[in-house]
C-alpha cells in the first residue's frame, strides 16, 4: 500500500483509509475461504495446491488488495444489472438468468472431496456459462493473444458441470475479460462445454490429494521437494512464496527441481 497526503494530516488520513481497505479486503469471505474452490482446481502448481489441501500456514505478507476489491465490486455490479434485466423464457415461468447462484460441482463421500462455488451467470436461453474477469491492460492483451490459460478454462468447465448437476443443459463456456483501465475493452473467450474437461480437472486434484497423503509432509517435511512446481511458475501472489527458502515446510522459493518432479512422477506411476 502506498499512502500519501498533501500535508501531515492528509498522510495520516491516507494511512487510515488505506489500512481500512486492506483490513476489510483481507477479512472478506473470499479471502477467508479455506477449502479449494473451482477457481483454484486448475492451478498449474501442484505444490501450491498441496499447501492449500493441507491448510498449510501461509507465509507471504498479504498482497495489495485493490485488484480484488475492484473485482468483487465489479461482480456485485454485474449481479445487480443482470438481476434488473431478468426476463422469463417462452414458458412464461422460468427465469432466463441464474445470477451468482451456488452450484455443486461434486458431492463427495468425504467433506474434502466436496466442491462447490458461486457461478457468476448462467443464461438458460443461450445455455451459456459466463465467468467475469476484471483484469489490467497487459493481462487483457495477453488473454487476447494466448487464450485464457488452463486454470481459467478448467474453472469455466467446472462451473458448467455444476450447472449440469443443477439440472441445466449447458452448451457453451464464456470467459469475459473486462479491462480495468480508463477505456472500456471487453474480450470474450468461448468454447463448447465439455464435461470431460471438468472430470479430468477433478481427477488431477484427487491424484494430488492422494499423493500428498502418501508423502505425509507434516511428518516428513523433506518430502515437500517431491511435489513439483511448474516449469514456469507464476508465484507473484502465492501465499506460500518465501524467496530463498531452503525448508519447504516454512515456505516455497518458487524454484522448480527437475529431480523432484521425476521422483514425484515415479511415486504416482
Amino acid at each position: 500500500m502506498i499512502a500519501t497526503g498533501s500535508d501531515d494530516i492528509g498522510a495520516a488520513l491516507a494511512e487510515r483509509v488505506g489500512g481500512l481497505i486492506v483490513d476489510a479486503a483481507n477479512n472478506a469471505p473470499r479471502s477467508l475461504q479455506k477449502r479449494i474452490g473451482p477457481s483454484e482446481v486448475g492451478d498449474p502448481c501442484e505444490r501450491k495446491l498441496s499447501y492449500k489441501l493441507l491448510d498449510w500456514p501461509e507465509v507471504a505478507a498479504p498482497g495489495d488488495p485493490i485488484a480484488s476489491v475492484l473485482g468483487t465490486s465489479f461482480h456485485a455490479w454485474m449481479e445487480e444489472k443482470f438481476t434488473e434485466r431478468q426476463s422469463l423464457l417462452a414458458d412464461g415461468v422460468t427465469p432466463r438468468y441464474k445470477v451468482e447462484e451456488r452450484v455443486t460441482v461434486r458431492r463427495g463421500v468425504t467433506e474434502v472431496a466436496n466442491l462447490d462455488g458461486s457461478s457468476d451467470l448462467y443464461d438458460r436461453l443461450t445455455r451459456t456459462v459466463f465467468d467475469w474477469k476484471l483484469v489490467g491492460k497487459s493481462s487483457l492483451d495477453k488473454y487476447r493473444r494466448q487464450g485464457p490459460g488452463d486454470q481459467y478454462r478448467k474453472q469455466g468447465h467446472l462451473y458448467g458441470l455444476g450447472q449440469e448437476n443443477a439440472g441445466e443443459t449447458p452448451e457453451r463456456i464464456a470467459i469475459v475479460f473486462v479491462g480495468r483501465y480508463h477505456e472500456l475493452m471487453v474480450h470474450v473467450w468461448t468454447e463448447p462445454y465439455d464435461r470431460q474437461v471438468a472430470l479430468d480437472a477433478l481427477a488431477r486434484l484427487d491424484r494430488i490429494r492422494d499423493t500428498v497423503q502418501r508423502l505425509e509432509p507434516e511428518q516428513h517435511p523433506e518430502n515437500w521437494r517431491m511435489i513439483p512446481t511448474p516449469e514456469k511458475p507464476n508465484c507473484r501472489f502465492c501465499p506460500w512464496l518465501q524467496p530463498g527458502s531452503t525448508d519447504l515446510s516454512l515456505g516455497c522459493p518458487g524454484v522448480q527441481s527437475t529431480n523432484a518432479g521425476a521422483s514425484f512422477e515415479a511415486l504416482i506411476a
